[in-house]
Parts: structure tokens; sequence; C-alpha cells
């Protein structure tokens, strides 16, 4: 479903991505770690297209998107969940919701709309108690789950969440993953980017680590959580839970 090979981002003289190449499969879920600057956000606003690149080609189900604007991106059924949820903050929690859905509105398809903020609610139900509620009052739990059911309205092929669990309870992100695990039952690729690497590799079927810019390391999300270099490095330096069938 997307392929990327040799990717390149500069901001200035600094490249922020140095031939990147990966692939996420139709019906993974794919995890992307490292340590902060390591260019997971700019990976993901790159395929989103809220970033130019200077180099290499973003292959989204089979088209070169690299480029692109983010609306034509998010019209081929690629939508991104950003680090800090960035919710309309002085509008309600519905207008929110609809807003994700101006594809489908421009396409004409009112009734699927209906039908995606009636699943929206079922895999949020607090969105729906809150549907007339102003988002920026949420709670931090609430804005994330907002911002994930945003992007859901678009009926997203792939769907790239960054930093989905920061600054959140432990309850809460329980539910996020759920939820995570609920979209990709339902047909949904996901692409994630989460500072709880052990987490996101237990939810995970494969990974890629980045440090600086490049893609060091990668393998299914077993081997990673196995190895002593990941562990060390991002997972505490503690034994894999992954033996233990521990889940997040």
């Amino acid at each position: 479903m997307l392929r990327i090979r040799n990717l390149e981002v500069a901001y200035g003289r600094r490249l922020a991505l140095r031939r990147v190449s990966l692939h996420v499969d139709q019906g993974e879920i794919v995890s992307l770690i490292g340590a902060n600057g390591a260019g997971k956000t700019t990976l993901l606003r790159t395929v989103a297209g809220l970033v130019r690149p200077a180099g290499g080609q973003v292959l989204f189900r089979g088209r070169d998107t690299a480029g692109l604007a983010t609306e034509r991106v998010v019209a081929l059924g690629c939508s991104l969940v950003p680090e800090g949820r960035q919710v309309f903050a002085t509008m309600p929690v519905l207008e929110n919701l609809l807003l994700g859905a101006t594809v489908q509105y421009r396409r004409g398809r009112r009734a699927e709309v209906e039908a995606d903020l009636a699943r929206a609610y079922r895999l949020f139900p607090r969105l729906e108690q809150r549907a007339g509620q102003l988002a920026g009052t949420l709670s931090g739990g609430e804005q994330q789950m907002l911002a994930m059911a945003r992007a859901l309205m678009a009926r997203p092929a792939l769907v790239m969440l960054d930093e989905p669990s920061m600054g959140l309870a432990p309850l809460v992100v329980k539910d996020l993953f759920a939820a995570i695990r609920t979209v990709r039952a339902e047909g949904a690729t996901v692409l994630l980017v989460e500072q709880n690497a052990r987490a996101a590799l237990r939810l995970a079927d494969r990974g890629y680590v980045l440090e600086t810019g490049r893609v060091v390391l990668e393998g299914s999300a077993r081997a990673l959580l196995d190895n002593r270099d990941v562990q060390r490095a991002y997972l505490g330096g503690e034994p894999s839970a992954a033996r233990e069938g521990e889940r997040p």
C-alpha cells in the first residue's frame, strides 16, 4: 500500500531524512520507533503532503504522491492523526468530525458521512455524549479520540498516527490502542509513531527503527522486542514482555 524509496527531506541545509526506504502492506500495523529528532514525525508529514521531499519517492497505492497537496493525499485515501491532536478548539465536537468528512461531502456521499459518524460514535462513545461541546474544553484523552475519529471520517485506507499516547493516562491509552486494533480489523492499514516503543511494538506486526534520519533496523515486532540493542536504547533495558504475551 505504501512504499517509500530513498526519501530525503531537508530543513535548510540539514537533512532530516536520509535515503529512507520502507513499506507498509495492506492490513498491517507498522510502527516507527526512535529518539526525539530521529525523523519520525517528518516522515509522516511528508507522506501526508505537509512537507515537500528533497528527493526519493512516496508511492501510495502505486502512485507517486511526493509533493502532492495534503487534500489530494487525503482524497487518495491517506489520513494523518497529527501529534498534539490539533483539534479546532473553538468548534463543537460534531463540527470537527464533519470537517474530517470534507472529501466525502465533495463526492456527494452524504449517506456515507452519516454512517461514518455513527461508526465514530461506536468507536468513541464519549464523543457522542459531547457532540455539542467545544473541542477545546475536552480532556486530553477525549481530544485524541476526536483527532482520530476526525481522520477516520475521510474513510482512509491508510491511517497514520503520530504519538497518540503522549501525555495521556494509562487507561485512556489502553482504549486508544484497542480502537487502533478495531480500525485495522475493519480493513484499514496503520502506520504508527509512538513514544511508548514497547506498547507500539506489542501492537504492531512489523517495525522500523530510525536514528538521525536513517532506518538502522527493521523486522517483525517480536524480533525488535527481543533485540538487545532495541531493548537498551528504547525499551529501558528490560527483558521483552513479548515473550510473556503481554499486550498494551
